[in-house]
């Protein structure tokens, strides 16, 4: 389905190269990063009260191609099921198109790559290749892009320990929020598993979801409408399972979001100035960027941010961190994309 290679190559070929740094710079910043990580476990627990009872799982710092490697390696993970529910059809399309049609999607899924690589902080990776540290426990990885946290520190001109300590609190939330939680890992993978599983690949369907999304490449270049192009190809059953997915992520980014400024000035002392710097540089970028983030949901991803750190800040506010907790204790009782939005309606339900 993609030429997971080409993706690679094309992903490492395009991505921008980092801030520049001397090796000792690189060498004490990597060290910093990994310590960190380790660091920000108790304050973590203390707050959300969440422990984990198994293994961590390992802790990677990488550059930006060591990044998109990564990430290839978790797709092809997440998107053997559709692979393997298309190569069932495949006998009904010639095997050149085949070949042209995964060179096509590798070169344009190193091209996203390429672009996000330069993007992202850190990440908590679920899924994992058998093999990897990490995937035989199944307990994912938490991996940190050095480059880039040394690119937005100077970029916002804060301070550089609080500002890779800000970003370890996030990443290592999430840490927690898996290894602390049994169910929850499978059940975002299943909910994933079913999204793609209710894809058309009938081609009459697909030209239908391939007309929509150049209608929200066009909304995009005018500045009008909020479609991504996974919105627009999305079916009515995927639309519906999205909403799931939304809401659980909107929780989990929401949930990483309060605890890094929840922590306080006792664990980020300049917390206040990155938490607002960082936002005003969330929402700046020119036409160009704007156009490139609407597409790629990076817009959407940003408002789960937001409405999901709103909704933890209420339910603690009312209900305290053990009420809050309440979501952890299974799918039925995580907030609905509705509820995230009407924090009240998910208090009257299960609070």
């Amino acid at each position: 389905m993609i030429d997971w290679d080409l993706a690679i190559s094309t992903g490492a070929r395009w991505a921008r190269s980092g801030p520049q740094v001397s090796l000792s710079e690189a060498r004490q910043t990597v060290a910093e990063l990994r310590g960190l990580a380790g660091a920000v476990q108790t304050p973590v627990r203390e707050l959300t009260g969440l422990h984990s009872t198994g293994p961590q799982g390992p802790v990677a710092v990488v550059d930006r191609p060591g990044w998109i490697r990564a990430n290839v390696g978790g797709f092809r993970v997440v998107l053997d099921p559709l692979a393997e529910r298309l190569a069932e059809r495949s006998n009904s399309v010639p095997s050149v198109f085949n070949a042209v049609g995964s060179r096509l999607t590798g070169v344009q899924a190193g091209l996203i790559l390429a672009y996000m690589s330069s993007r992202v902080l850190g990440q908590y990776e679920l899924f994992l290749p058998p093999g990897e540290p990490g995937s035989d426990e199944g307990v994912g990885r938490l991996t940190l892009v050095a480059p880039n946290i040394v690119m937005v520190e100077r970029e916002l001109g804060v301070d550089t320990h609080d500002f890779r300590r800000w970003v370890c609190l996030h990443e290592e939330t999430h840490r927690v929020q898996f290894t602390s939680v049994p169910w929850l890992r499978g059940y975002v993978q299943g909910q994933m598993s079913e999204f793609l599983l209710a894809s058309d690949v009938d081609p009459g369907q697909m030209l239908s979801r391939i007309r929509e999304a150049t209608g929200a490449v066009a909304g995009a270049v005018r500045g009008g409408g909020s479609e991504s192009l996974l919105e627009a190809i999305q079916t009515p059953e995927q639309r519906e399972l999205m909403d799931k997915l939304t809401a659980v992520m909107s929780l989990v980014e929401g949930h990483g979001d309060y605890v890094m400024d929840a922590v306080g000035p006792q664990v980020v002392p300049t917390v206040a100035d990155i938490r607002e710097k960082f936002n005003a540089r969330r929402r700046s970028g020119g036409r160009v960027e704007q156009v490139i983030r609407r597409l790629l949901g990076i817009d959407l991803k940003m408002k789960q941010y937001a409405e999901g750190s709103a909704f933890v800040t209420k339910v603690v506010d009312q209900a305290g961190m053990a009420g809050f907790n309440k979501v952890w204790t299974s799918p039925e009782t995580l907030p609905t994309r509705a509820e995230i939005t009407d924090p009240d309606a998910w208090l009257a339900r299960v609070g």
